[in-house]
């Protein structure tokens, strides 16, 4: 059995769900993949089904009922790999703007002492290729609102390119995460920065999606700006929820 997981939630990836998988397995290193599908209509879970019969014993898939979020995707995905005991446990996106092959920067990162660590956009200036330039000047400054109001030392804290020791998901509280959508990587990296676990960053190249359609909406950038503020309060009078 690998120790390690890739989580990737879908919706509506059939462009891009095969192409990922394969990407995956076709690493030096032994990766399982679970894929976290909310209910696609266009058949995306049922390629994923298709490619199981290929790739046994190493590919999973959880159909939820609905869309319904990334953070409760992720976290369904969290809970479902640590009942299974892998002891690293991956998120990245289906869409290849995430390179499979910085999955074993990442996994050399972790394995050799870190507890989180974080593809970063921004670890070295400003890693993002075909963006808007609108779109970078927004995820630049809501990542350095972050550190301001969180005291975070994390360059890139929207990223969702990250592993996790099984360690660091068993010891928060997973139910009690608020946010849905992209600030849900906020607040899972604000969660372990409380309990003093070691993050670190791996420099990355991150691609916009070619394929597909993206999730981002004008409801997930107030989550992230308004929210974050909120959650800090939180952390200061509910110590015992963080």
């Amino acid at each position: 059995m690998s120790d390690s997981i890739v989580i990737i939630p879908t919706y509506n990836e059939i462009e891009n769900i095969e192409a990922i998988i394969r990407a995956v397995f076709g690493l030096s290193k032994d990766f399982h993949v679970l894929i976290v599908d909310d209910n696609s209509p266009d058949g995306t879970s049922k390629k994923v089904t298709e490619l199981q019969e290929e790739y046994v014993g190493r590919l999973f898939l959880e159909v939820r009922k609905e869309k319904a979020g990334l953070g409760t995707a992720y976290i369904h995905g969290f809970k479902w790999a640590i009942a299974k005991k892998y002891d690293y446990i991956f998120e990245m996106d289906a869409d290849f703007s995430h390179n499979p092959q910085d999955l074993l920067r990442l996994y050399r990162a972790c394995a050799n002492g870190a507890d989180v660590v974080v593809g970063s956009r921004y670890k070295k200036g400003v890693n993002v290729v075909d963006w808007p330039l609108y779109r970078v000047l927004l995820s630049y400054g809501a990542s350095f609102y972050v550190k301001i109001i969180t005291g975070m030392r994390v360059h890139d804290p929207t990223a969702g390119f990250v592993v996790y020791k099984r360690q660091v998901l068993e010891n928060i509280n997973l139910d009690s995460v608020r946010f849905i959508g992209y600030a849900f990587q906020i607040e899972m990296k604000f969660r372990a920065y409380l309990k003093n676990y070691k993050i670190e960053e791996v420099s990355i190249i991150f691609r916009d999606r070619v394929r597909g359609q993206s999730k981002m909406t004008s409801s997930i950038i107030k989550e992230a700006i308004f929210g974050v503020f909120m959650m800090k309060i939180r952390s200061m009078f509910q110590k015992s929820r963080f």
